[in-house]
C-alpha cells in the first residue's frame, strides 16, 4: 500500500512527488503516456517558481538549461520594463524547454525515492475511511491512503470524482509552434511592426538562428486534440500578415483556446486536485505551469503531515482555502489580458489607457507582482502585512535563507536568540542569527516559505507552532539549532 498515488507526471505531479518524499512519504506517480513529450516547447519560470527551485536546492540545476530574460512585458504583452527593486533575489524570467523542466523535476523526485510508472492510466477510483482504491486501464487495482489528480485539464480523476468544472469554453483559438523561417529578419521586423499594432495575438520571435516561435490567430475554434498542420500556419499567416514568411521544418505545432475553468472543489475526502486538473486558463502571461508548481509546494508538506500523523485537524483544508483564491485571481487576470488583446475599439481604448497607467511605478509593480506570484498573500488572520506572504531570499549568517529550506521543513529565524521550537524540533528548524537582514525580531516560516508568525513572544510562537505543525513531541526530539 502506498501513502499517496499521484495521477500525472507533468511539472505539478513531479514537484508534488518530490515534496512528499522530503518527508518520507511512500509515493507512486502514474503517467498514462509511455514516453515524455517529444516536442520542445519553451516555457517561462516566473519569479516565485524560481524561488521555489532555490528553496529546494534545484536552482543551479535548472539554470544550466534555461535562459534568463528581464521580468517585464508580461501583462497582456504590454511592453513595459519591470519596476526597479522587485522584492526578490531572483527577479528575472527563466525560459526553459518544457520537457527539460519536467525531466529535471521527475529526476529530482526519483532521486528522493518516488516511484514513477509510465503507460498507466487511471480508469476508476473508490475511496473509504481508510484510503483510496485506484483502478488502472488494464484492470490492475492499487491501494493508497490518498490520491492526487495532477492529470491536466481533461483530468480523469476530477471527472471520476464528479467535481464540477464551471467556466467559459473557448471563444477564440490561437496557433502556436516553433519552426524555421525563410525570409530575412528585416522583413519579419517590418511586418511585425505593421501587423502587431492591429492584432496583438500575432508574433514571431527568434530563438537564435532560423528557429522562431510563431503565434497566430486561428480561423475558428477546433478540437484541441487534433494538432494543427504546417499548412494551417501558412494559411493563417498569409491571412493576417500577407505572407507565410517561408515557414518550414516545424519542431512542434499546437493550438490553444481561451477556455477558463475552475474546479468547484480541490478536495473530496482523500482525493485532491492540483495544477491544470483544478484550473485552466489561456496561456497569456505564462502563469499555468507556475501555478501548478506552486500548488504542489503548498500541498506537499500538508499532505505529508496528514500521512505522518502530526497535522492539525484543519491543515489539509487550508490547501483549498489558500490555493483556490490564487487560481481564481489568475483566471481573472488572464480574462482581462485576453480582452486587452482584442482588435475591437473598446478593448483597444482600455489597452491604451492601461499602457499609460503602467508608467506609474505602483501600477506596473502591482501587475508584475501579480503575474509572477510574489504578491500572493494568504489569509492567516489579522496582522502585519508580511504575515501570509513569502519571505525573500535574505542574507543570513550561513549564506542565504533559502539554503536552509532544502529539506522542506519549517524554520524559525530568530534574531533575539531567546526563543525555541522545543517539542516541534522534529518538524521545524531553528536559526538563531542576530545579523539576519530582517525588519522584525523573529519569523516562523512554513515549508513553502510563507510567514506563519512574526514577533518575539514564546507563548505566542508556541500557539502558532501548534496551529501549523500540530502537537509537540513528548520531549523526545532534540532541537536542531544553527548558530
Amino acid at each position: 500500500m502506498f501513502d499517496v498515488i499521484i495521477a500525472g507526471c507533468g511539472p505539478t505531479g513531479a514537484m508534488l512527488a518530490a515534496e512528499l518524499r522530503l518527508h518520507g512519504v511512500r509515493v507512486l506517480v502514474l503517467e498514462k503516456e509511455t514516453e515524455p513529450p517529444s516536442f520542445v516547447r519553451i516555457v517561462g519560470l516566473h519569479v516565485r517558481s524560481i524561488e521555489l527551485m532555490a528553496m529546494r536546492g534545484l536552482l543551479e540545476r535548472v539554470l544550466e538549461h534555461g535562459r534568463r530574460r528581464p521580468a517585464g512585458g508580461f501583462f497582456a504583452a504590454i511592453d513595459k520594463p519591470a519596476p526597479a527593486g522587485l522584492d526578490s533575489a531572483h527577479a528575472y524570467l527563466l525560459g526553459i524547454p518544457q520537457p527539460v523542466i519536467v525531466r529535471l523535476l521527475e529526476e529530482h523526485a526519483i532521486e528522493l525515492g518516488a516511484q514513477v510508472r509510465r503507460g498507466c492510466a487511471v480508469a476508476g477510483l473508490e475511496q473509504d475511511d481508510d484510503g483510496v482504491t485506484v483502478e488502472l486501464a488494464d484492470g490492475e487495482r492499487l491501494r493508497s491512503r490518498f490520491l492526487v489528480g495532477c492529470d491536466g485539464g481533461r483530468s480523469t480523476v476530477r471527472k471520476l470524482l464528479g467535481v464540477g468544472f464551471p467556466g467559459e469554453p473557448s471563444r477564440t483559438e490561437t496557433l502556436m509552434g516553433e519552426m524555421e523561417v525563410g525570409v530575412p529578419q528585416e522583413e519579419i521586423a517590418a511586418r511585425l511592426a505593421e501587423v502587431g499594432e492591429i492584432d496583438r495575438r500575432f508574433s514571431l520571435r527568434s530563438f537564435g538562428g532560423a528557429i522562431h516561435r510563431v503565434v497566430v490567430p486561428a480561423a475558428g475554434v477546433s478540437d484541441r486534440a487534433e494538432p494543427p498542420t504546417l499548412e494551417d500556419f501558412k494559411q493563417q499567416l498569409r491571412t493576417i500578415a500577407g505572407t507565410d514568411f517561408g515557414v518550414h521544418s516545424p519542431r512542434w505545432l499546437s493550438r490553444f483556446g481561451d477556455a477558463t475553468r475552475l474546479a468547484e472543489r480541490f478536495r473530496v475526502g482523500r482525493v485532491l486536485l492540483a495544477g491544470d486538473a483544478a484550473h485552466i486558463h489561456p496561456p497569456i502571461g505564462g502563469q499555468g505551469l507556475n501555478l501548478g508548481v506552486q500548488d504542489a509546494c503548498n500541498l506537499g508538506w500538508k499532505l505529508a503531515a496528514q500521512v505522518g500523523g502530526w497535522a492539525p485537524d484543519t491543515l489539509l483544508d487550508t490547501y483549498q482555502a489558500e490555493r483556490r483564491p490564487v487560481a481564481e485571481d489568475v483566471l481573472d487576470n488572464t480574462r482581462a489580458q485576453m480582452e486587452l488583446l482584442s482588435t475591437e475599439p473598446g478593448p483597444q481604448a482600455v489597452r491604451r489607457l492601461l499602457t499609460e497607467l503602467m508608467d506609474f511605478d505602483e501600477v506596473n509593480r502591482y501587475l508584475i507582482e501579480k503575474i509572477t506570484a510574489i504578491g500572493v498573500r494568504y489569509d492567516f488572520g489579522a496582522g502585519p502585512d508580511l504575515l501570509g506572504r513569502r519571505l525573500r531570499d535574505i542574507d543570513v549568517s550561513q549564506g542565504h535563507l533559502y539554503g536552509l529550506l532544502h529539506r522542506g521543513r519549517g524554520l524559525l529565524l530568530d534574531r533575539t536568540g531567546r526563543l525555541t521550537v522545543g517539542g516541534w524540533s522534529d518538524r521545524v528548524d531553528h536559526l538563531a542569527d542576530p545579523t539576519a537582514v530582517l525588519d522584525v525580531p523573529c519569523v516562523l516560516l512554513r515549508p513553502d516559505g510563507h510567514v506563519a508568525w512574526l514577533g518575539d513572544d514564546q507563548q505566542d510562537l508556541d500557539d502558532h507552532l501548534s496551529r501549523w505543525f500540530g502537537k509537540p513531541a513528548n520531549g523526545t526530539s532534540r532541537e536542531r539549532v544553527t548558530d
